[in-house]
This record gives C-alpha cells, sequence and structure tokens, in this order.
C-alpha cells in the first residue's frame, strides 16, 4: 500500500494529533526533542519532530541507520528506555549516545494495525530523566498505537487518491491516443487507397510515378507511426527505451541511408547532409538511425519548405554529435519546454501535425545512450542537437 517514504512523510504530517503529542511529550517528561521517524531496513528518517534543544533535525531529515538505536528496535520490536547513558549497564559504552549527545531516551516502535513496522516514536536530551515510571512508558505506547491508527487512515487516503490520479491521467492518455491516432492514419490511408485506385488506371509514366512516390510516403508515415506507438507503449510498460549496445563501424553509412529513404520519400524537399564519423561508435545503431529520421521527419513537416534541411553527424575527441537543423518559424519557449512531452502537438497548422511521439520517442533514445537531446529556436531556425559522450564497450 505504501509507495514511497515522502508518502510516509506526508501521512504524518496530515495526522493533526501528531504535533500535539510530540508537545506533550516534552513537556510531561522534561525532554527537549521528540520525533515520529520512519524506520526501513536502509534508512531512518524524520516524519514529524519537536525540537527545544536545537538538535537541527526537520521533518525529511535523516540519520545514519545503524548509528541509530531506532536500528535495534526495528530489528527486536521491543522499546528501549534509558534514563541516564552514562550510568545504564547496557548503553554505558553505546556509541551513539556519544555521537547524538544525549543521555535520557525513549523509544517505542509504531506498528500498523496489521502489524508492519513503520518507525518509532522517540525522545531525547542531554540531560538524565527518569523515563522508567509505568505511566511514562504506557504514555509512549498508546500514543504509538494512536499514531499507527491514524497512519493506517492516511496511508490509505494517499494511495486512493494516486490510484484516482493515475486513473485520470490514463484515461485522459487513451482518449488523446485514441483521437489523435485515428485523425493521423486517417490521412495516409486515404492517400495509399486514392493511390492505388489511380494506378489501376494510369499508364506506366511520370505520373504513376507520381503516385507511387505519394504511396511511399504514406506507407513511411504510417510505419513511423506505428513504430512510434509501440516502443512509446514499452516505455510506459516498463522503464524507458531498453536497447543493446556494440562497437559499430558503419554507423556513417546507417546514417546517410537513413537520409537517402526520406529524400525518396521527399523528392521536392532539399537536404544537406554532412556526416563525417569515420570511427567506431559503442552505440545501438538501429536506435540512432530512428531518432534522426524522427528529427529530419520533423523539420520535413513544421519546416521552411522552401529551404533545405541540414544534417550534420559527427565525432569530437570525446563526443558524437548528430543534429538537425530547418528554417521556420521560430518556436517560442514555452513550446520548447514541452516539445519531448508525450503527444504535445504544439500549435502546428493542419496537415502538419503528427502523433506528438517523434520527439518523444528520439529524446528518449538520447536517455538510453546516456546522452543529451537539445533543441535551440532563433532568428528562424531550429536544430536539435543529439550529443553522445563517447565510449567503448
Amino acid at each position: 500500500m505504501r509507495e514511497t517514504i515522502s508518502d510516509d512523510i506526508s501521512a504524518v504530517g496530515r495526522i493533526e494529533a501528531v504535533t500535539r503529542i510530540l508537545e506533550v511529550i516534552c513537556r510531561t517528561t522534561g525532554l527537549g526533542f521528540s520525533a515520529v521517524a520512519r524506520v526501513t531496513e536502509s534508512q531512518w528518517i524524520a516524519c514529524a519532530v519537536r525540537d527545544e534543544i536545537e538538535f537541527g533535525l526537520q521533518p525529511g531529515g535523516e540519520l545514519v541507520l545503524d548509528t541509530t538505536i531506532c536500528d535495534e528496535i526495528r530489528q527486536s520490536g521491543e522499546l528501549v528506555v534509558i534514563e541516564d547513558a552514562e550510568t545504564d549497564e547496557r548503553y554505558n559504552r553505546h556509541p551513539t549516545p556519544k555521537q547524538y549527545g544525549f543521555r535520557s531516551y525513549i523509544s517505542v516502535p509504531i506498528r500498523l494495525p496489521d502489524g508492519r513496522f513503520f518507525g518509532t516514536l522517540c525522545a531525547i536530551d542531554p540531560r538524565p530523566a527518569q523515563l522508567k515510571k509505568p505511566e511514562t512508558v504506557e504514555m509512549f505506547k498508546l500514543f504509538a498505537s494512536l499514531i499507527a491508527f491514524h497512519l493506517e487512515a492516511q496511508l490509505r487516503l494517499i494511495s486512493s487518491e494516486r490510484a484516482l490520479l493515475d486513473e485520470r491521467e490514463a484515461s485522459q492518455l487513451r482518449e488523446q491516443f485514441i483521437a489523435v491516432l485515428g485523425h493521423d492514419l486517417r490521412n495516409p490511408l486515404a492517400a495509399i487507397r486514392s493511390g492505388a485506385f489511380l494506378l489501376t488506371r494510369l499508364p506506366k509514366g511520370e505520373q504513376a510515378d507520381g503516385v507511387r512516390g505519394m504511396i511511399d510516403r504514406s506507407v513511411v508515415r504510417m510505419t513511423e507511426l506505428i513504430d512510434n506507438v509501440l516502443d512509446f507503449a514499452r516505455g510506459r510498460l516498463g522503464d524507458g527505451l531498453s536497447l543493446d549496445r556494440k562497437n559499430d563501424e558503419e554507423l556513417d553509412g546507417v546514417l546517410d541511408h537513413v537520409v537517402n529513404e526520406l529524400e525518396a520519400a521527399w523528392p521536392e524537399r532539399v537536404v544537406h547532409r554532412e556526416i563525417r564519423i569515420g570511427r567506431p561508435i559503442f552505440c545501438n545503431s538501429a536506435r540512432l538511425a530512428q531518432m534522426l529520421s524522427n528529427l529530419i521527419g520533423n523539420a520535413l513537416a513544421h519546416g521552411d519548405p522552401t529551404s533545405p534541411i541540414r544534417v550534420r553527424a559527427q565525432t569530437s575527441p570525446d563526443a558524437l554529435e548528430v543534429s538537425v537543423a530547418n528554417l521556420g518559424p521560430t518556436i517560442p519557449p514555452e513550446t520548447i519546454e514541452r516539445l519531448f512531452q508525450p503527444f504535445f502537438r504544439g500549435s502546428a497548422k493542419t496537415g502538419k501535425q503528427g502523433l506528438g511521439l517523434g520527439l518523444h520517442i528520439a529524446a528518449e533514445i538520447a536517455r538510453a545512450h546516456r546522452a543529451r537531446l537539445e533543441v535551440v529556436s532563433s532568428a528562424g531556425e531550429t536544430c536539435f542537437t543529439f550529443r553522445m559522450p563517447l565510449e567503448e564497450e
């Protein structure tokens, strides 16, 4: 039910009684510091604090687990009471009191109603204090039980709120995905259908070749849509894109082939290329080809159709850089901030919009290569640059 440590801190913070409980503990025992701590197998984190001795710990603050007595309580499940660490037979040589400067200490485990260990309700002071009185121990146990009861309710509430938000987000993504995909597949499908019909009536020649080019472009577009959808689905179901990398000596030719394919599909557009890598690159060349295809496709869709697109791929002593630049309207900063988000389609004109996944997938490919994909748009030119530090297997 509990997802993260931040949920636990938030759950304790929502319990109005905790502040009062910590205040009562300090007043009735004379101890200057009290806290509710989340204690796991690897962490000690303060969820709520009352500090009258300038101990210096705030909610969210963390202590090294194995320096705390709370870690021992987590393992034993038993409370610990120390009236004076200097004279206590068990703790007079224990490193924790000296490290944190306290002599009196009391800590009781907080267990949720289902028996799970959450953490501790604890208090310390640099002076000795009478803490082994039955009424003091029972007060701590009662407060710990009260906190545990409210914690269970708050954690269930947080879990329910998250589930509701996740379902709303998933519902919005589904609706947006279906609407956008239906729109974007309709156009290339219609082009293929009409083109195939025309081919049955046209003799071989220049006009028929033009129709075949139109069909080729539509097939390329549909293939890109399907590839991006599948990659997005894999990324959402897993933890981003996964890929196998190896030293590829033919990355120049792979990227050059991408440009050739897009030039064939868009014969009316001009693409200037400068691909000079000339060394093995530790990468997944198929994914880098997909990224370059998405970037060039974006430039073809949104750039000035009368101006050439410039593609460069080169290495420096420590990095591989691949860039795609095009002339066209300058992209506003608020749009640039969202360009790599899935399903973001900016303010493109009708007929130029895509599914909104191409740039997102390109950015995911860069991330999977431990690289950066950045965009700069100014003075009527937009340039996407992929930069990957060079490494060898």
